[in-house]
């Protein structure tokens, strides 16, 4: 099964990889590793997250820290809490999109800056491992309570600028939506889907990178007259849009429109990530922004937004980041945006899309490879004639076309992403480096 200790969070199956004995470590090893005062903890609705949550808040109070418990609360509302309290850290215990029997522990540093796997976690898995944590204080630590949500709605909710009415449907997938989405109630007309916290997500998988699982709110959208939909992920730093037809809108697209709305009020840099359309490169420099390229994943978003104090960044997963949340994500500050464009503009959300679908993408497509380094070298022989970047894996350029090829952390695979002028093009140039990857 692997290690626990990931790339971006500690996750695992409840019961079996993730004890409440491993969560009592984690919380001793956490102040060991970096000598924490005062912790932020947050938590989702699964049913295995109050007894994780009583499990990690005594090992860090046994090493002397304070422990705010937030109680139930989506991701984006922890992180801001980790700021606005002037917290030196903070974790949230969710498994996030995962189905029900796992959970997990996303972790901070003081302003919501991650821990990663490079920053962090495999630091505190070995001295999980190896039981090296600091002494037991003198003076134990104490748990405080800290309802963070009113807080957080207040300060989002005074960004809607609504010029009508705006008419939604909200898929909360059981999860920590129906929280984040309170910043929504009362600005905008929603007609709810599966509004009932279950840590057993009965309903489907809270996933909205999985199209299969947008049906349910497709086929509530088809069946009135609504702006568009909206879909939270488990713990709501995520969110999927469709128009008022019912079709998914890409990620991508979505971040460049909260670009272009930003932008329209004030100019700065805006990160988007290298699998967007070339399409969001090009809204952020119509709209007079400084567009730059990242990394994929939060970890490496967060950090470059810090550096360029950008305004805002998305990510093709549905990570949307604002400078107003400490740099961290907030889906409901996204909705809000679109709302805000819907209502102001007149224009449907599809009429809002149709002027940037101007390149032909096809999607991030895995194949399993025996030899990833070989891979890459027959890549790097064929197209010799492009532009080579590699922040990222593997990105060449041409002027009507590009594709950008990463290898996964954990499983012998490459993710093709390909973008090219024309749905021929795209289809002709996918084929061939698909067949030189699969070899």
């Amino acid at each position: 099964m692997g290690s626990i200790f990931k790339a971006y969070d500690i996750r695992g199956v409840y019961g079996e990889q993730l004890t409440e004995e491993l969560a009592y470590k984690i919380g001793r090893a956490f102040a060991t590793f970096l000598k924490c005062k005062k912790t932020v903890v947050g938590r989702d609705m699964r049913p295995h997250s109050q007894p994780l949550f009583d499990a990690l808040a005594r090992g860090l109070v046994e090493q002397g820290v304070t422990v705010i418990d937030l109680g139930l609360c989506s991701t984006p509302m922890s992180y801001y809490a980790n700021g606005k309290l002037g917290a030196d850290s903070g974790v949230m215990i969710t498994a996030s999109h995962n189905p029900g029997e796992y959970n997990g522990f996303k972790m901070c540093r003081e302003n919501a800056i991650p821990i990663s796997g490079a920053t962090g976690i495999k630091d505190i898995e070995k001295i999980v491992q190896e039981e090296s944590f600091d002494p037991p204080a003198s003076s134990p630590g104490r748990i405080e309570t800290h309802n963070i949500v009113s807080e957080y709605v207040e300060h989002f909710r005074a960004f809607a600028e609504f010029a009508r009415p705006v008419n939604v449907v909200i898929d909360y997938a059981n999860g920590m939506g129906i929280y984040e989405g309170k910043v929504l109630d009362g600005l905008m007309a929603i007609e709810p889907l599966f509004d009932e916290l279950d840590g057993t997500f009965p309903n489907h998988e809270a996933n909205p990178l999985h199209a299969e699982t947008f049906g349910p709110l497709q086929d509530r959208i088809r069946s009135g007259r609504y702006d568009f939909g909206v879909y939270f992920d488990g713990d709501a730093d995520r969110a999927g849009f469709t128009d008022e037809q019912g079709n998914i809108v890409s990620n991508d697209m979505i971040t460049a429109l909260i670009a272009e709305a930003i932008l329209s009020k004030e100019k700065g840099v805006v990160f988007y990530d290298l699998r967007s359309s070339r399409a969001v490169k090009e809204v952020i420099e119509e709209s007079g922004g400084e567009a730059r390229m990242s990394r994929v994943g939060h970890a490496f978003i967060k950090e470059q937004m810090r550096e360029a104090n950008a305004v805002f960044a998305g990510e093709l997963s549905g990570h949307y980041y604002f400078r107003e949340n400490f740099f961290t994500e907030s889906a409901a500050l996204a909705a809000i945006f679109i709302g805000n464009l819907v209502s102001q503009t007149g224009k449907s959300l599809s009429e809002l899309v149709k002027p940037i679908l101007r390149y032909h993408a096809s999607g991030e497509i895995n194949s399993t490879v025996e030899d990833v380094p070989a891979v890459f070298k027959r890549l790097r022989e064929k197209y010799h004639d492009g532009r080579v970047t590699e922040l990222d894996g593997l990105s060449i350029d041409f002027d009507d076309w590009w594709f950008n090829v990463r290898a996964s952390n954990t499983e012998p695979l490459v993710r093709l992403n390909l973008e090219a002028s024309t749905r021929e093009d795209m289809e002709r140039h996918r084929d061939d480096v698909l067949a030189l990857i699969r070899g």
